[in-house]
């Protein structure tokens, strides 16, 4: 469709949202439909989010001062923030109660898509506006027509839309992960003013006080602080390049990932990147339903404008999905890569800038809120592992690699200032130094069969893990020595667990993942694969398990445990233990205070094949297990597309214990302190006697 058409399409439908607006507006409760209220508060938002897209095109929206871009902020995400959205058609528990059931259900469902013509409206996508706009207008015919259907006939409509719209969606959304023509946020970060704060408004996302105060922060530091930072990031995500012997010269484009508010030290990476050859591919998170993954964020984004509100449409999709439509989103992802073949090739990995430090969340499950049945659940599993072997087949895992870090916000309090330049010295820690405890760490645990791990404090964890046995210990090695490159901050040794004889019982009495709270979180483990799970965030044990499948287990029946680590950054757990934000950690630096353990696929998944060395020469050969292994044989069940981190932290760690074959036992840590020996500088750092260790 060419433009002047889809631009007079788009009028018609504003017009007709218009009159339906109008015509509610001016009848009385009496006349109207059980259905008016809502589709008159929804035909409003409509005409904002029209008039944002246009104030946007005419330049007007530049011009506006702070203070008003603040206000236009607040009024677009207002109907979901705070208390408003006790009685937002957003809310689907509000919905329910004004419509009933499904209709509820499914209205809430639209009405958060249409919230997607903010985004569309600050990048100027007319199509996406006009598709929202010609869906609000067949489901409202459909319900006033007398004989329209109800609810089932609304149900259909939208799965016709949604079906109809998935190619495009699909695609389009491929396009954004691997095109650098499409330029919209990189613009921002790279030509604006960023001392002028209304850039942050560009982005169409919700601002709030976190984004405006670590803008202004990091425009206060020096030039050389800010530069440093960024380098800390480039050069651990090109070392990781060469610790793994891949020609980073052969690739042309990096996938930069950032929150909104460091633009001064993302504008600086990308610079950094140029010179290494690489153009950095810049994307919101994902808007259209079928390209969310839950409440999950990949690509930058901002602070929630509702947490809650994410997580109660996180199963959306579970409305429409049956085999038909998972075909044609894979089908549609495949044709996708198909015609970006090159640019996929292209593609060098991820290059992450996380943050911590916001307001933990923790969930209400609502009986309202969309929920998958049991057969959507394997459908959504093996929707997930396709996708991941067809982003493998173009952009190859064996010659790929990725960093990440991440740094504190304002939120996280009054001491945010001393935090973060904590954080700086963090993510530049003694190389030399972790590389040596480490390296005594690995030497001992190389001569080990299992090891063995005992909670304390009313922890009751105890787990024995099985490690894989070498076939010649004088080149080989069952562990990695994790110092600064792609992992950042450094601090762990780990490894791919054997499944068969990995047994026992994880419990983490408190845990944060990805801001999320967990209560008495815990997984019983056999033979290396989760054989129940739960938590104690609800007062039925039922919601904590289903809690727990959903956003740990990623909807799968089981998961094998894919990684086992042993943390040494000590440091990192002095500054979360001084500061008392241990629920504020990113699970990056969370994972390096304690032992971990993480559930899905190893380190190593679609790389297994590509050798990689410890500092020390030594090749690392504990790769895979006995799922990953199926790649050989049986693909399609080697990968599950998830890796989630459970940490076990210090204050709750009795003793880890390497067991030789023959029985005899080697001490790591007992007490939470470490003491195999060569290993004893890490506890200077617990005791806060040593400020370089």
């Amino acid at each position: 469709m060419d433009d002047s058409l889809l631009l007079e399409l788009y009028q018609l439908s504003l017009d007709r949202i218009s009159e339906i607006e109008e015509t509610i507006t001016a009848s009385t409760k009496e006349e109207q439909a059980p259905h008016a209220d809502y589709f008159g508060r929804v035909a409003g938002f409509i005409r904002l989010a029209d008039q944002y897209y246009r104030d946007r095109q005419s330049g007007r929206f530049e011009r506006l001062t702070l203070e008003e871009l603040q206000e236009y902020n607040r009024k677009l995400y207002g109907d979901i923030t705070g208390d408003a959205y006790a009685v937002s058609y957003a809310n689907p528990a509000y919905a329910a109660a004004k419509l009933g059931q499904p209709l509820g259900q499914l209205l809430s469902y639209l009405y958060m898509e249409i919230r997607g013509m903010i985004p569309f409206g600050a990048e100027g996508r007319l199509k996406d506006m006009a598709d929202c706009c010609q869906t609000f207008l067949e489901v409202y015919g459909i319900l006033e027509d007398a004989q329209g259907g109800g609810a089932e006939a609304v149900r259909h409509a939208l799965y016709t839309a949604v079906s109809d719209l998935c190619p495009q969606a699909v695609d389009d959304r491929n396009r954004e992960l691997l095109d650098p023509s499409l330029s919209f946020a990189r613009d921002i970060v790279m030509n604006r003013d960023l001392t002028d704060l209304r850039y942050l408004y560009l982005y169409g996302d919700y601002i709030s006080d976190n984004e405006l105060d670590t803008a202004r922060y990091l425009n206060q530091l020096p030039q050389e602080t800010v530069t440093a930072m960024a380098a800390t990031f480039t050069e651990g995500y090109r070392r990781g390049f060469e610790l793994a012997h891949v020609d980073l010269s052969k690739k042309s484009l990096v996938d930069v990932r950032y929150c909104i508010g460091f633009e001064r030290v993302i504008r600086e990476a990308v610079k950094q990147f140029r010179q290494m050859g690489l153009e950095a591919v810049i994307y919101r998170s994902a808007v259209h339903l079928m390209n969310r993954r839950g409440s999950e964020k990949i690509g930058y984004y901002g602070t929630p404008a509702n947490a809650q509100c994410d997580y109660d449409h996180r199963c959306d999709l579970g409305l429409f999905l049956d085999h038909d439509l998972k075909q044609r989103k894979l089908d549609a992802q495949r044709n996708a890569y198909e015609r970006r073949r090159e640019l996929a090739a292209g593609m060098a990995g991820p290059a992450v800038m996380e943050i911590f430090g916001e307001e933990a969340f923790i969930p209400v499950n609502k009986p309202e809120a969309v929920s998958y049945t049991p057969y959507q659940l394997k459908l959504m599993s093996q929707m997930q592992r396709d996708s991941v072997r067809i982003t493998y087949q173009y952009i190859n895992g064996e010659e790929r690699s990725f960093a990440i870090i991440s740094y504190p916000v304002p939120a996280i309090g009054k001491d945010f200032e001393a935090i973060f330049n904590e954080t700086i010295r963090l993510n530049n820690l003694d190389y030399m130094l972790y590389r040596q405890v480490q390296e005594a760490m690995i030497q001992a645990l190389d001569q080990c069969d299992r090891v063995e791990i005992r909670g304390r404090n009313g922890n009751e964890t105890w787990l024995n893990i099985q490690l894989m046995k070498l076939s010649d210990p004088a080149v080989q090695t069952k562990f990695e020595n994790c110092l600064a490159d792609v992992n950042i901050p450094l601090g762990e040794v780990f490894t791919s667990p054997v499944l068969k004889g990995t047994e026992g019982h994880l419990h983490v009495k408190e845990l944060y993942i990805d801001g999320m709270g967990y209560r008495d979180l815990w997984f019983d483990v056999k033979d290396g694969m989760v054989t129940g799970c739960g938590c104690a965030n609800f007062p039925s044990e039922e919601e904590g398990e289903k809690l727990v499948r959903e956003t740990i287990l990623h909807n799968h029946e089981t998961l094998p445990m894919g990684e086992f680590a042993i943390g040494t950054n000590t440091v990192a757990y002095r500054m979360a233990k001084t500061y008392h934000i241990f629920d504020k950690l990113k699970i990056l630096i969370a994972e390096k205070t304690g032992s971990h353990f993480a559930f899905g696929d190893t380190c190593y998944s679609n790389s297994e094949e590509r050798k990689v060395y410890n500092p020390d020469g030594k090749e690392i050969v504990a790769k895979d297990n006995e799922i990953s292994i199926l790649r050989k044989t049986r693909p399609q069940d080697a990968y599950f597309g998830c890796h989630t981190d459970i940490t076990l932290p210090y204050d709750e760690l009795d003793t880890i214990t390497g067991i030789r074959e023959d029985g005899s036992r080697i001490p790591i840590a007992a007490g939470g302190r470490f003491v195999l020996p060569g290993t004893e500088e890490l506890n200077r750092a617990l005791d806060g006697t040593d400020e370089e260790v």
